[in-house]
């Protein structure tokens, strides 16, 4: 799995194939979608498209909440890749845990039996908080290969980390650069860049790279989208890893896993 990938969260699907397609021609070769993104179709279109080896890419998608359950998990996975026009998925994760419904230990059970299948390379979750992890792993016989997060300057996530780091799963990071919400105007930041001659973005996201975090930013511009994926020629020294550290306020933009169960 690459470290860097591309994500397309709010992307309509008319844009996406555009996107994922520009996306591709930059050099990145892991995209990130979603059932609930509407946009699957879109980048199926775009990846048939690039003339890019099927080998080449990794494709993760994510069930929606509404989907949850044993049978219903197999029914919108079909629905998933046929969408995506592809035979497998390199990467599946249930979107949410929505602890409520209490169904995502069967949902994992039928990730287990596509992964065994072979549909699917590597299964894994998004916004699971360390109990719900616990309680999954007590239930299930494959450890999940990655859990993707909200993580930002503003919310660091120090102890899902360790408790992946402990548990051998990958952490991904969702809305990396903060959704616009201001982290890439912070003083610290923007004087880093200015030391590196750099975008304040391209210093965010190598702070998640040297932290050892999958990253997927999302952009439709092609210049950002160029910009995004350009992070592996800097590093940032002990000194701006301390900033950014510091700039922690365990803050989310989205929604708290532990009472999320939206439909």
């Amino acid at each position: 799995m690459p470290q860097l990938g591309f994500g397309v969260w709010q992307v309509p699907d008319d844009e996406a194939e555009t996107a994922v397609a520009t996306a591709l021609e930059a050099g990145y070769r892991s995209i990130d979608t979603a059932a609930a993104y509407g946009n699957e179709e879109g980048t199926g279109r775009a990846i048939a498209r690039s003339g890019v080896p099927r080998e080449d890419l990794f494709v993760t998608t994510k069930l929606w909440n509404s989907d949850q359950g044993y049978e219903a998990t197999l029914r919108a996975f079909d629905a998933s890749v046929s969408k995506l026009g592809l035979d497998y998925v390199d990467l599946y994760l249930i979107h949410w845990p929505t602890p409520e419904r209490g169904l995502y230990v069967d949902t994992y059970k039928a990730f287990e039996k596509l992964h065994a299948d072979g549909r699917i390379r590597a299964i894994g979750v998004s916004n699971f908080l360390p109990e719900h992890l616990e309680h999954l792993i007590a239930e299930t016989s494959v450890v999940p290969a990655v859990n993707q997060i909200e993580l930002h300057p503003h919310l660091q996530q120090h102890t899902a980390r360790e408790y992946h780091a402990e548990r051998g799963i990958t952490t991904e990071a969702w809305s990396p650069l903060g959704s616009g919400k201001g982290i890439l105007e912070i003083p610290a930041i923007v004087a880093i860049a200015q030391k590196h001659g750099r975008t304040p973005a391209q210093v965010v996201l190598r702070w998640h790279i040297q932290l050892g975090n999958v990253v997927i930013p999302k952009s439709v511009t092609p210049s950002r989208i160029e910009e995004n994926i350009d992070v592996f020629g800097f590093s940032l020294d002990a000194e701006d890893l301390a900033a950014i550290s510091a700039l922690n306020e365990d803050r989310r933009l989205g929604p708290d896993p532990a009472e999320f169960n939206g439909a």
